[in-house]
């Protein structure tokens, strides 16, 4: 509730209301802008991860990577057609790299979507942990990436990562952009996600989340492999960001200044 609507509601059969003071604007602004995105980034991420979780957890010997890609790919529209309003709906600590060097996000405001992301993923994975039969919750150690067992593999499923995650990464970025935005925005970033899932998930998991292997290789303790999952995303939104930022956000000034 605004404080306009609130001071009006207080002053009911007065002839006058009060105006808010400024105090009063700007403790509003502050939990508006401050308090309110870092809270949806921890939800959205804690039931991101708890559905992408549970869908491993849970996933039948004969779907393969369908169920997982299903699920991820949903979970991820729902929640930044939900949220997103809110605070952008990145949900993953590499898309919030890339926003921040497009010039998407403050540079402030990156340490605590950080923070919020990862403190989701450790609540939504735990929550899949709560709700899963032991049994298989360690049989699939806890929906934590295993994809990569060997060392031979690790080249390979660095490059997967770094890969799909500039797709993912575009794809957010090309759907977003004020000349392209769309209401079913929400729709295409999950459907890629599914996409990218099916593609790569036989390669190195398709993670494309730090926040996403996070929370799971706590949960399990699980920690094979698991910074292909950190430098593989963070890689790829240092690129994506740095090209728009200096490739594509200069030119389409200089084409504004040009007019």
């Amino acid at each position: 509730m605004s404080v306009e609507v609130a001071m009006c509601d207080s002053n009911i059969g007065n002839a006058k209301a009060k105006e808010p003071s400024t105090g009063d604007r700007w403790r509003v602004s502050w939990y508006e802008q401050l308090v309110q995105p870092c809270l949806a980034e921890l939800l959205g991420s804690a039931l991101f991860i708890f559905i992408g979780c549970l869908s491993v957890i849970e996933n039948g010997t004969d779907t393969g990577l369908l169920q997982p890609a299903l699920a991820h790919g949903l979970a991820m529209g729902t929640i930044i057609a939900t949220l997103g309003n809110i605070s952008g709906g990145h949900l993953n600590p590499a898309a919030s790299l890339m926003a921040m060097l497009s010039g998407g996000l403050t540079l402030m405001m990156l340490v605590p979507y950080w923070i919020s992301q990862l403190l989701g993923g450790l609540i939504g994975a735990a929550l899949a942990k709560v709700v899963s039969p032991e049994e298989r919750f360690w049989n699939a150690t806890g929906g934590a990436f295993v994809t990569v067992q060997e060392q031979g593999q690790v080249v390979r499923a660095l490059v997967a990562e770094v890969i799909l995650t500039v797709l993912a990464l575009v794809i957010c970025t090309g759907v977003t952009k004020e000349r392209t935005t769309r209401p079913v925005a929400p729709f295409y970033i999950g459907l890629s996600v599914t996409m990218i899932v099916l593609a790569g998930g036989n390669v190195s998991g398709a993670c494309m989340n730090p926040a996403r292997a996070f929370g799971p290789a706590v949960m399990a303790n699980h920690w094979g492999f698991h910074w292909i999952y950190w430098v593989g995303p963070f890689l790829a939104a240092l690129l994506v960001g740095l090209f728009i930022r200096f490739f594509i956000y200069r030119r389409s000034h200089q084409s504004l200044n040009g007019q």
